[in-house]
Parts: structure tokens; C-alpha cells; sequence
């Protein structure tokens, strides 16, 4: 079993920390109107009034229905209607359909949420079972997920508006006194390094997903991996250079891509129609000038313009074994997460060593996402979580601006198709050192 037994935590602990990030799901909604939580803007995205459900969906299969007894379910419809992709547990309506759910109504979605919080409380008024607590804290990340996906979702809603909403205002404002220092490296040794986690049977504080499991040896050979990470200014010298259109630069399925989709920045950047010259980036504050977030780390890349990028400037991608193994030197102490309300990537400051490991931006890797060897996904339909993803996927490390701060760790595996640019998502250069 990949998920920890807290059996040293209360249940009027793990209640505490259940409320906090139900409340947390609230606030990050609070600003939006009833007609922007039906919005679905892109096939990847889910209309905000979804996520509400879904995530209480989550609780209710998975908790609730399995451990407190005498539990009714809110509505019998709820159980397929709000179902993501749990294939063993029947059907469900296709993803792309999810912003017609007119119906049911905001308010039975509220009280649906009520509902389950309601039944939790009930669940915890007692010491909760492994099982049952092991459940509930699987439900809170994967609620802090959602959390995420509502940041990124209503970011590309607005941008497809043609007001051009701001989610939260005043506009992000330009940091004067920081501007990126110079990229520097730090070096690693080759050598054998421990990747992934080995469950903790004493503590929920140390939870891990399935996928990160379970910890084994990796060699690595010497390498660099680059302070910082790639700014606007540095991105916009590749879309001057032409970095668009040199095929050689691109991976075959990147190229044909870009072609298609007319791709000839990131997503997010706009030029001035009027004068075809000047740069303005969208962002949760509205529109602003790239000359304003032109020290700001580049984000909104498809991994083949993450490729690419480095192969133009003459280094790669890290694997995601480097970076991991990178990423155990550099706590995530004053890292720019959802809690801060930027809301979009900061700076990096003047420092030595290692910077924005954590936060700002998902930082593409060069590896694909598979299981690790001995790799065994939960039981029962908890295993389509993560496992059956394991295809034409690769891995992303670090968290970004929108990921919830208690959510992330040096261990933790997201994963996209290569092409996807809608998540806050960039790049930090790596390259090979001499032997």
C-alpha cells in the first residue's frame, strides 16, 4: 500500500486539517460569479463548478460510502454524473460535455459539499481506522489538486473572454528592485542516489502518491544544473532569433505541432495588433507588458518548447532523477506557491546555490513518466489514480505559483502530455559536466 498509516494522528487533527483545505477550496473560488463556474474553456480544462463536485464525488466513493455506516449518498445520480475517469466504477459523461452540466444547480452543488462535510465530521467523531484515515488524507491532496486546476482553468476562461477578465486585481505589480541574477551552475558528483519515498507507517505528514513510490537506486553520471530559471527576456531572445522556425531545433512531433497550432510563443503572449511590435503576457491580473514581467521565469510552455529552448541555447532538459536528487540540497523555504497571491512567477533573488526549486513554475524534465521499478499502483479503483497514465506522458517537477504549499515535496511526480501549455508550466537548463 503507497499511503501511510497515521496512526499517531487524531481524528480531531486530521478533521482540523480536512476543514482547512475544504476552506481553502472556498476562498480560491470566492471571487468568481456563478456564470464563471460554468465556464470550460479547453478540452483539458473542467468548469470550476465541476471541480466542487468532483472533489466532494471523491469523498463520498471513496470515504464515506465504504466507512461510516448508515451513510445515504447525497443523490444517486452524483455517483456517475461527477465521476472523472474511474472506469471500475462504471460509466461517466465525456469530459468536453462537463460545461453543460447545467443542472443540477449551483446551490444542490454547495449543498452537496455541505453534505459530505457533514458526513466527515460524523465519520471522525471517533478515532477513524487506517483505512478510513489513510482515505481522507488521499481526498485532501487530491482536493489540493483541484485547487490548482481552478487557478489554471479560470486563468485560460478569462483569457478566452474577450474582456479579459483580471481574476483578482490590482495588476501584478513590477518588482522594481529584483531583477533575475546571472545563470549560474552547481555541480553534481556521479554516483548512485536513492529516488522516491518508502512509505512512512508512523505519520500522514509523510504522504506520497502511489507513482512515487517505491524508493529505489539511480546512477547518475556528473552534472550541471543551472541556478534559476529561464526568464521572459531569455525566451524572447529564442523568439527573435527565430526559434519558431528552425526545424532542427525541434523533436519531429514538436515541429509538426507548431505548425499546426500556428504556436510562435507562449501561451498567454500577445503582440500588439497594432503596430505588430511589443509584447503583453495575460495573467491572473489581467493583461500586462512583457516589459514589466521580462525578469520573471517564462511559463505556459509545452515540453517541446522547453526542448527546444535548450537545445537553442546549447544545454537540455534535467532528468527527472537530477533534478530530484538536485532538489534534496534546496528546502522550500520562501518558495512563490498559492499562499503568497501572486499568483504568477516572481523573480529570482540575488542568492547563491540553487533557486525557485519550488514554486513559480512546473518545471518540464526530460524523462517520461513510467513506474518506478517494483512500481505497484493502490488497489481496487484507487489504482486508475495514477497508474494507468503511464503513456505518452512526461514528468514535471517542483510545483508552481498556484500548487498549495503543503502539497508539494522533492518526491512528487506531475505529469502532461508534452503538448499541453494551459498549467504554469517552464523550464530550468541542465547540462552534462566532464567526468
Amino acid at each position: 500500500m503507497a499511503l501511510p498509516t497515521p496512526s499517531t494522528t487524531t481524528a480531531a487533527a486530521l478533521y482540523t486539517r480536512y476543514r482547512a483545505v475544504r476552506q481553502a477550496t472556498m476562498q480560491l473560488v470566492s471571487p468568481l460569479s456563478p456564470e464563471d463556474l460554468m465556464v470550460q474553456s479547453c478540452p483539458e480544462a473542467s468548469p470550476v463548478k465541476w471541480h466542487l463536485a468532483h472533489t466532494s464525488w471523491f469523498f463520498e466513493t471513496f470515504v464515506l460510502s465504504e466507512f461510516l455506516a448508515g451513510y445515504r449518498p447525497f443523490h444517486p445520480d452524483f455517483r456517475w454524473l461527477f465521476n472523472s475517469y474511474y472506469n471500475s466504477l462504471g460509466e461517466m459523461p465525456e469530459k468536453k460535455l462537463r460545461s453543460s452540466f447545467s443542472r443540477p444547480p449551483l446551490e444542490a452543488i454547495f449543498a452537496y459539499r455541505a453534505h459530505v462535510d457533514g458526513a466527515i465530521e460524523s465519520l471522525l467523531q471517533h478515532p477513524a481506522g487506517d483505512e478510513a484515515a489513510r482515505r481522507i488524507v488521499l481526498g485532501l491532496e487530491h482536493e489540493q489538486q483541484h485547487q490548482e486546476l481552478i487557478a489554471t482553468d479560470i486563468k485560460h476562461a478569462f483569457f478566452t473572454n474577450p474582456l479579459h477578465p483580471a481574476y483578482r486585481g490590482p495588476a501584478f505589480a513590477k518588482p522594481e528592485a529584483l531583477i533575475a541574477p546571472p545563470l549560474e551552475w552547481v555541480d553534481f558528483s556521479a554516483g548512485l542516489v536513492e529516488i522516491g519515498v518508502t512509505p512512512s507507517p508512523n505519520s500522514i505528514d509523510a504522504f506520497a502518491f502511489d507513482n512515487e513510490t517505491p524508493r529505489h537506486r539511480v546512477y547518475l553520471e556528473p552534472f550541471r544544473l543551472a541556478t534559476r530559471l529561464v526568464t521572459c527576456a531569455e525566451y524572447l531572445a529564442f523568439i527573435d532569433q527565430n526559434g519558431y522556425n528552425r526545424p532542427e531545433l525541434w523533436l519531429a512531433e514538436g515541429w509538426s505541432i507548431i505548425r499546426s497550432e500556428s504556436w510562435q510563443a507562449p501561451l498567454y503572449w500577445r503582440r500588439d495588433e497594432a503596430t505588430n511590435s511589443g509584447w503583453s503576457i495575460f495573467t491572473l491580473h489581467g493583461f500586462q507588458s512583457l516589459d514589466d514581467l521580462s525578469e520573471t521565469p517564462v511559463c505556459h510552455l509545452s515540453f517541446f518548447e522547453a526542448d527546444a529552448y535548450a537545445r537553442w541555447a546549447g544545454f537540455r532538459l534535467a532528468s527527472e532523477f537530477e533534478w530530484e536528487h538536485a532538489a534534496t540540497t534546496a528546502p522550500p523555504t520562501k518558495a512563490n506557491m498559492l499562499e503568497t497571491g501572486a499568483l504568477h512567477p516572481t523573480p529570482a533573488h540575488a542568492l547563491s546555490g540553487l533557486q525557485q526549486i519550488y514554486g513559480d513554475v512546473w518545471e518540464w524534465t526530460a524523462s517520461a513518466y513510467t513506474g518506478y521499478p517494483g512500481y505497484k499502483p493502490l488497489p481496487g479503483a484507487l489504482g486508475e489514480y495514477n497508474g494507468k497514465f503511464m503513456s505518452s506522458q512526461m514528468v514535471l517537477r517542483g510545483g508552481s505559483c498556484v500548487t498549495p504549499a503543503t502539497h508539494i515535496r522533492a518526491t512528487y511526480r506531475n505529469f502532461f502530455s508534452p503538448a499541453t501549455r494551459w498549467q504554469f508550466s517552464g523550464l530550468r537548463l541542465a547540462q552534462d559536466a566532464p567526468r
